[in-house]
């Protein structure tokens, strides 16, 4: 039983037993940091206002598990990915629902742009 659950919550586990829709075409930021303007017209999650040091390398979008602040992993799109000024790796995230998420990099496990099964 304790093998079963700790299963349950790997980003693997989670990763088969979701309906991953396809990655958006639109909607998202890559290469350059978000501008307000970006956050506004909902391209980006959030914008550090030409306060960060510029954009991650990672692949926008992806699909992605974050784990939440009470451990619960839940399915997320990867939509921006952000380097702050204090050298945090922050990304924005989009749940599947549909609502926006703001997290730190070592709280996403990325899965890649092919839809995972």
């Amino acid at each position: 039983m304790a093998m079963a659950l700790c299963l349950a919550a790997t980003p693997a586990v989670v990763a088969a037993e979701t309906q991953w829709p396809e990655l958006p075409a639109t909607g998202f930021i890559r290469g350059r940091p978000a501008t307000v303007q970006d956050a506004r017209e909902g391209s980006a999650v959030f914008s550090m206002n030409g306060g960060g040091k510029g954009p991650l390398t990672s692949e926008i979008p992806q699909y992605a598990v974050w784990t939440d602040e009470h451990g619960v992993k839940r399915p997320a799109i990867l939509v921006q990915a952000e380097r702050a000024q204090d050298g945090a790796e922050m990304v924005g995230l989009r749940s599947l629902a549909g609502s926006e998420i703001v997290a730190t990099m070592p709280e996403v496990t990325l899965l890649g742009t092919r839809k995972p099964h």
